[in-house]
Parts: structure tokens; sequence; C-alpha cells
């Protein structure tokens, strides 16, 4: 009864204040614990250390947000689609939960106004504010609980910045931006079928497979076609990118070796020294152009036939 009391009396000292009045005008809700809002908008290149010398950001709350926000719009959705099937609803659930639509309308509510971060990070391609934008949900919930989440994200994030029926129909091809990703990494993605059976009602499903630079799974989709497999073995490809620290730098040490193998190449000819090497290397070293001709060729064409 009496926290209650202070929390009233701490809230009409500081209604109109900032950066309290700005949280209400953006979640609908006045902050009780300030100091939560405060490192949801903390990116980790601006860390603190608390009075335990333990660096204080907005990772932790938002892996938070996200679990909330999957939970949240997997609800809203499951109410506002209530025909349709379990693919269909993951489909549009991803659509909402995207990196880049997480950006747009965390800019949309002037996050980029309240983030914290060090001026050498660029926000280029870069999702600090759709980071932000989940570390703040994680901080509503803390803060209000799950309901005031619930309205937050459903009364405002959904209701005021995404149309669910329109978003629903877009075509999200997951296929076509890892292909891209790897064209422009110089790194080759690859997609193959591995199984394929049929279901308790005898219908066909696929399992792909894809592979990274000829021998790293990156990730396995099944569906009941294989563009399906593809997309769904892709979008777990994108996912583990995004989100597996150790996948993240093994993808950074190919690319390194890489980068320091067109760099000796590169030396060796402008030196005009030219390495001896044998006819079995020679043989070898036509053998992988030819592959990486292949590969080039094979990536054309996927994209090609994901387009149409």
């Amino acid at each position: 009864m009496l926290s209650q009391l202070y929390k009233k009396i701490r809230l009409l000292k500081n209604k109109g204040k900032e950066p309290y009045l700005s949280i209400y005008k953006i979640t609908g809700y006045y902050p009780d614990d300030i100091k939560i809002y405060e490192q949801a908008f903390l990116h980790r290149s601006s860390s603190v250390e608390d009075e335990n010398g333990k660096s204080l950001n907005n990772e932790r709350l938002e892996f938070l947000g996200d679990a909330i926000l999957d939970a949240i719009v997997a609800d809203i959705v499951y109410v506002h689609f209530p025909n349709k099937k379990e693919g269909y609803l993951t489909n549009t659930r991803s659509k909402i939960v995207k990196r880049e639509t997480l950006n747009h309308i965390a800019l949309e509510l002037g996050l980029d106004k309240m983030v914290k971060y060090a001026t050498k990070v660029s926000t280029h391609n870069n999702y600090i504010y759709g980071n932000a934008l989940e570390a703040l949900i994680g901080a509503v919930y803390l803060d209000h609980g799950y309901s005031a989440a619930f309205d937050f994200i459903s009364k405002i994030i959904i209701s005021k910045y995404i149309d669910l029926d329109n978003i629903a129909k877009k075509e999200m091809n997951f296929k076509s931006h890892l292909i891209e990703w790897g064209q422009k990494n110089k790194l080759s993605v690859d997609f193959s079928i591995i199984e394929s059976f049929n279901d308790n009602d005898g219908n066909p499903v696929f399992q792909t497979s894809i592979i990274l630079e000829g021998e790293i799974q990156m990730g396995i989709g099944i569906g009941y076609t294989k563009k399906e497999s593809h997309q769904n073995a892709a979008q777990m490809a994108l996912k583990k990118l995004r989100t597996d620290k150790e996948f993240q730098q093994l993808v950074n040490d190919i690319k390194k070796k890489k980068k320091e193998a067109r760099a000796a190449e590169n030396s060796s000819e402008v030196n005009g020294s030219e390495p001896v090497v044998s006819d079995e290397q020679s043989a070898q070293t036509e053998i992988q152009t030819e592959e990486l001709e292949q590969e080039n060729t094979s990536l054309q064409t996927q994209q090609e036939s994901v387009e149409k």
C-alpha cells in the first residue's frame, strides 16, 4: 500500500519531466522504474558499469523483449486470422518481427533520438533502433507486466504502423536475401534437397540443406514443395547469421582467410613473381576455377527462378 502511494507521489513529481514524458508518449505508460528504460536505450558500445562493476547495456532487455514480442504477435496473428494454418501464421509473424520492420517502426516512434551509442558505430545497415525497440518492450514488461506490454504492441506498434492483412500478403523471399548475401560477401551458398518423403496423409515433404563454402551447414528446412523447403531453410540460415555469435565468428574467419588469399595472389602478380606449380596443382586450379564458375551460374539460376 505504502509502496503504491510512493509510486504515485513520485509519478506526480516527474510526470512532465524528461524522459518520463517521452516514454509515456511512446508506450502509453509512465515509467515506475526509470533505470530500466535508461538501460533499454543504452547500446553496448556505450555500456556503463554499475556499483558492482557489472557492465550494463540493452542486450539482456533486447533478449527479453524479443521473446515477449514473439509471443504477443503470435497471439494477435492467431486471433486475427482464425482460419489460417500454422505455416501462414508463422510467416506473417516473421514479417512483423523482422529487423527491417522493427527498425522502421523504431524510427517512426523517435527512438533514434533516445538511443545512446558510440559515435564510431555506424547506423547504416545496422538495426540499433529496432534492437532498442525490443529492449523497450522488455522494459515495459518488467516495469508494468505482460498486460502493459500487450497494450504497447497491439495498440501502438501494430495498430499504428502495421496493416496485418497487407503484410500477410507480402511475399518474403528469404532465399533471394541469402543468395544476395553470399554474392555480396563472395561466399558460395548451395541449396540441396537431402531427403523427400510422404507425410501421414500421403503428401510429399521435402527437406533442404544449405551449405556454405561447400562444407558448412547453414540451415535445414522442410516444406510441402521444394520452394517452401528452400525458403524455410534460408530463413533459418538468415536467423543464424543474425543471432548465432559463434557462427558469425566462423563466417568472419572464412571471409578473412579468403581476403588474405586474394591479397597474397594480388601481391604476387604486382611483384611479377609467378609461383612454380606442378602439373597436378595446375590441374587442380583449373578444376577449382570451373567449380567456382559453376557455383556462380548456379546462384544466378537460383536467383532467377526465385524472382519468377
